[in-house]
């Protein structure tokens, strides 16, 4: 569904993205990890339009949407989260999910049904409460809530667990698989390592800027690249000295 190819990102003599190719599978729940600062949200940032790559091409369905403004990407099926959420505080929980919706369905009354089936998927209740008297955990499902009203084909979640309590996080795992199993392919951003080894049938890694490695939850987690990445240099081969003396 989606081929990133190549892809950097320049601001200045700062590299954010260098050289990324990964693809995500139509019907999958993809993850891209990697420590503070590796240039994940700025590769969401190029394939969700808000910016331009410097080098390399995304492609969406086969088709060429290098450069593509966000609003037209959003009208052909590509729907993201934000890091720090950010509902319109002024509107009730409904009216915030309903946003998303007058992309496809015009008319109030459609965008307010649209808003209420959403908000049931993702376990919203009290739809007429004001968006600004939501918990950390109410704006986070109010946010995901925004971006599935548009009916995205490939939903892009930026962090969408962060600042959530380890019951908080239990709860929405099964709301985003749920997502998928209903037809929406997903990449997700994730530092809960719980999730990403619950949710991901495939992961990729970058660590300052470059794709460092790509498996399964289960063989990145192992990958001694990966646990220098995190854990600073030498740190594979402690833990591996470690194990051994162990």
């Amino acid at each position: 569904m989606l081929d990133v190819r190549s892809v950097t990102k320049r601001f200045g003599g700062l590299v954010a993205v260098s050289d990324v190719t990964l693809s995500v599978p139509e019907g999958s729940i993809t993850g891209l990890i990697g420590p503070n600062g590796a240039g994940k949200t700025t590769l969401f940032t190029l394939i969700s339009g808000f910016q331009q790559p410097s080098a390399g091409t995304v492609h969406f369905r086969g088709e060429d949407i290098t450069g593509r403004p966000p609003e037209r990407l959003a009208v052909m099926g590509i729907a993201r989260t934000f890091q720090i959420v950010q509902p319109f505080a002024g509107l009730s929980v409904a009216e915030n999910i309903a946003v998303g919706a007058y992309l496809r369905h015009a008319g109030r009354a459609e965008a307010m049904g649209k808003a209420e089936a959403v908000a049931a998927m993702v376990g919203l209740a009290d739809l007429e409460r004001p968006a600004s008297s939501l918990t950390v955990a109410g704006r986070k499902r109010l946010e995901l809530a925004r971006a599935l009203a548009t009916e995205p084909q490939l939903l892009l979640l930026d962090e969408v667990l962060a600042g959530l309590n380890p019951s908080e996080i239990r709860d929405i795992i099964p709301v985003i698989r749920a997502i998928r199993d209903a037809g929406v392919t997903i990449l997700m951003i994730e530092h809960v390592m719980q999730a990403v080894m619950s949710l991901c049938e495939h992961v990729h890694v970058l660590a300052n800027g470059r794709l460092i490695a790509a498996g399964t939850p289960a063989e990145v987690v192992g990958n001694p690249a990966v646990v220098e990445a995190y854990l600073g240099h030498g740190a594979a081969g402690r833990l591996q000295k470690g194990a051994v003396n162990g």
